[in-house]
């Protein structure tokens, strides 16, 4: 070779080299976009990815399909605003002050991770439901709204906001130049529901149901109710479908991180407001094409909701010791991500904690039904702090913390009508001081181990694990002053003092149970 062609050889390859350098900074300097998907009331494991037939859920499953399944995934705290509460933090609802409890005042102490986004170069929005319900003054927890387009509903109870469209409207708004974090927050499937529309609109029926709870009485009222969820569900993951193929055509998909989960479990009894499996297990898909290795995988791993938060500012590359937000109690899944395994990933994911405080009104001088809990492959063990309340609400008051329903209705009638107490006790009886399940054995929970002497050790080692955790994140109930969460205002005031109000003849709008619900003769058996 001639040095001529020697020295043009050597630019040729430097040139090369210099070219695969450029383009590996710029696509790690390449922040993602984020699209995080949150149903209102879906519980696991009711889409099609977990191998639930009777509903169909194309958006999720490719997500699922494209990225990563998750099997274990938990909410803390199974209603819409300590749950989101969560979400947005990345703490404990018992870490939150006033947004432990449902309907609240915001603390403005809490910085939302949507915030410290768009603070950080985000353009950041939201369509449907957001942080919501409770007060939290001007400030825009997720992002400006996007929900003026509307569309002609299927039922009169679906939201008439075209979710889908908004977002087109929220992409074609966002500056070319930056990175955008949008909540796609659906209003179904929470009730209430048009009955029998899973029949009627959406082609299902009774039979196609392979299992109803044994929670439940097993009959045409209650299955019909699960289709008439099954197809507000549906409806919640076709927005999702146009939103994947709106990312698709604009050539964004593959640099979006696309979050898929929901805020509680079913409206149904036992379940949201609760603290059972199918209160607090819900579904998760996540899909980053530029951010996942070996995507397809299924994920055994615990998480929780409070794993959102640090997820989402690594995934932004926002610093945490700037972002001013308060420490976060979860971690960041990025690991997760990052390696090529399946199942169980990192064994210090071994467990999830759970709990509640004050959820809907209902009981005398707007009290809660406080509850901590920890779940690990095996057990589920629930500490109830106030054994002497009732937990679904109080039965005079309609039961407040149960939506109404044909389910809630049956259950209620039977008790009633011909004194069946089974459903009745499981839905809305008192409780123990402690519950005990054994997940594999009885994945329902229907059989309390707390009392058995050979579960002693197990219950004491799980209590002794869960309390020194609450009590190393400074829960409030661990030192004595968990009165504090009772004696926080509800953020609607005409609801406020409800019990004692209501005792006293005075009329109220409780447009989330029947009337039916509400009990004027009860005796507690």
């Amino acid at each position: 070779m001639s040095a001529k062609n020697s020295v043009w050889g050597g630019l040729f390859v430097g040139l090369f080299v210099w070219l695969i350098a450029c383009q590996q900074k710029e696509e790690e300097s390449k922040v993602p976009n984020i699209l995080f998907v949150i149903a209102d009331d879906l519980s696991y494991p009711h889409t099609g990815a977990y191998g639930t037939d009777w509903i169909k859920t194309p958006g999720f499953d490719r997500v699922a399909k494209e990225g990563l399944l998750f099997t274990r995934a938990y909410t803390p705290n199974a209603k819409c605003s300590p749950s989101r509460s969560i979400i947005i933090t990345g703490r404990n609802s018992w870490q939150l002050e006033e947004a432990a409890n449902h309907i609240p005042f915001f603390p403005e102490k809490f910085l939302s991770h949507v915030e410290v986004l768009g603070n950080n170069g985000y353009f950041t929005g939201f369509t449907g439901k957001g942080w919501a319900p409770g007060n939290a003054g001007e400030r825009e927890l997720t992002g400006k709204r996007f929900s003026d387009l509307k569309m002609e509903a299927p039922t009169p109870f679906i939201s008439p906001i075209d979710y889908a469209a908004n977002f087109e409207v929220f992409l074609d708004e966002k500056p070319e130049e930056e990175p955008f974090y949008f909540w796609y927050g659906s209003f179904e499937p929470h009730r209430a529901y048009t009955y029998g529309s899973g029949a009627e609109l959406g082609g299902k029926t009774t039979d196609m149901i392979d299992k109803v709870p044994p929670f439940w009485p097993d009959n045409d009222s209650v299955r019909n109710d699960l289709l008439d969820y099954a197809y507000e569900t549906e409806y919640f993951d076709q927005h999702l479908v146009k939103m994947l193929a709106t990312l698709e055509k604009r050539g964004l998909l593959e640099n979006t991180l696309i979050v898929v989960t929901s805020d509680n479990g079913m409206p149904f009894p036992r379940v949201k407001g609760q603290g059972y499996e199918y209160s607090n297990h819900l579904p998760l898909a996540i899909r980053w094409g530029d951010g996942i290795k070996n995507p397809g995988r299924v994920i055994d791993d615990f998480v929780s909701f409070v794993d959102f938060s640090p997820t989402f500012l690594e995934v932004g590359k926002v610093d945490f010791d700037s972002s001013g937000m308060a420490a976060f109690a979860g971690k960041s899944l990025i690991p997760i991500f990052n390696t090529e395994e399946e199942g169980k990933t990192d064994p210090s994911r071994n467990a999830v904690l759970i709990g509640k405080e004050r959820h809907d009104i209902g009981r005398p001088d707007d009290q809660g039904y406080p509850i901590r809990g920890i779940v690990n492959e095996e057990y589920t063990y629930i500490h109830n702090f106030e054994t002497g309340r009732w937990p679904g609400g109080n039965p005079e008051t309609g039961y407040l913390n149960t939506d109404g329903s044909p389910t809630k209705t049956v259950i209620l009638n039977q008790r009633r009508v011909s004194g069946e107490m089974k459903y009745w006790n499981l839905a809305f009886g008192k409780r123990p001081a402690e519950e005990l399940y054994d997940r594999k054995k009885d994945p329902y929970g229907l059989n309390n181990l707390a009392l058995h002497p050979e579960y002693q050790n197990i219950k004491n080692s799980l209590k002794e694990e869960l309390f020194k955790q609450l009590k190393a994140q400074e829960d409030p109930r661990m030192f004595g002053n968990g009165e504090i969460f009772d004696n926080y205002e509800y953020a609607q005031e005409s609801q406020r003092d409800f019990y004692n109000r209501y005792m006293k003849g005075e009329s109220f709008k409780t447009g989330w149970v029947n009337e039916s619900d509400f009990e004027t003769d009860f005796k507690d058996k």
